[in-house]
């Protein structure tokens, strides 16, 4: 077209396409939270947090991250407020404690917590919100710092499905496997029951590999072997090689993962549901926590069964 910059049009789209953006408010940039909200940042969104109680990362500073004082400053500027906190209690403290989230929630607005909680806290959230005249999903996360870091985690939601297509393209824009999976507390239930099958499957790695080491097979060839076959998997593939290289960095903590299968072994209870193999598996991450463990990747789940066999798995 006559008078146009020579590649004007496509000059224009990153503004337009961010003016079409809502603004992402977003607190919790931990190991998982900072790469999650780089990805939005790096997508064209204006993303906010708080400067509550630490400094934040000079990276997503880098690229545009801006910075309010207070939860309820950050509810105010966005359009949508993310929360990617530890436990239930850090959940209640961020969104109804002291310049919490909801005090600065107006009508319309979207609150979606990505954290690892209680399901029955999860519904009494969400009603709260809901009474401000605004829409919440529970919308917990697979695929740890790896997955954040690649923007592949699996999404479960929990909601209602007007709030789910307002929140999918940002979802989108952190994860691959996205579903909504019922209303609000169902998304936390699914990530329950995840944790229990992680759990359980780190510690069926870990003692395949325990017994085949002390055996006196080569664990890693053993792990590379058993990936051909029906016993492959990706926790095989990825908690394996850490268990045989001996890289315990976190990952996702061992003291998380107890406190997701506290929420199984709570929520057996009041279901009348037995947990067994569950319940075992708490056992040995408790193991490891009383030794220094608590930190560590949940891949360290091995070192109970190697104290246990007084023998440890190595290249």
């Amino acid at each position: 077209m006559a008078g146009r910059p020579e590649g004007g049009r496509e000059g224009t789209r990153p503004q337009q396409r961010r003016q079409q953006m809502e603004t992402i408010g977003f607190i919790g940039l931990g190991i998982m939270g900072a790469p999650m909200a780089g990805h939005l940042l790096d997508a064209g969104y204006k993303v906010i947090a708080s400067d509550h109680r630490s400094k934040q990362p000079a990276d997503l500073i880098g690229k545009g991250l801006k910075t309010v004082s207070g939860h309820d400053a950050v509810a105010k500027a966005a359009d949508i407020v993310i929360l990617m906190v530890p436990d239930t209690p850090q959940v209640a403290d961020v969104l109804f404690g002291e310049s919490g989230v909801a005090s600065g929630l107006s009508k319309g607005k979207l609150v979606i917590d990505m954290s690892s909680i209680s399901p029955i806290a999860t519904k009494e959230f969400a009603r709260k919100i809901n009474d401000l005249g605004c829409d919440y999903l529970d919308a917990p996360v697979s695929g740890g710092e790896v997955g954040a870091k690649a923007a592949s985690l699996t999404i479960m939601v929990g909601g209602e499905e007007k709030a789910f297509e307002r929140a999918k393209p940002v979802f989108e824009k952190m994860g691959k496997n996205i579903t909504l999976v019922g209303p609000n507390g169902v998304g936390q239930t699914t990530k329950v029951a995840n944790q229990i099958v992680v759990a359980l499957t780190i510690e069926a790695v870990a003692e395949a590999l325990v017994f085949a080491s002390k055996a006196g097979a080569d664990p890693a060839k053993v792990r590379q072997a058993l990936m051909g076959g029906l016993a492959a998997s990706r926790i095989l593939e990825v908690h394996g090689e850490r268990m045989v290289k001996r890289t315990f960095a976190p990952g996702f903590r061992i003291e998380l993962h107890q406190k997701d299968l506290n929420l199984a072994l709570e929520g057996a209870k009041a279901l009348g549901v037995s947990l067994p193999n569950t319940s075992t598996t708490q056992q040995l991450f408790n193991s490891c926590a009383a030794n220094g463990g608590a930190k560590e990747d949940h891949s360290a789940l091995v070192r109970a069964l190697e104290r246990m066999a007084g023998h440890e798995v190595s290249e």
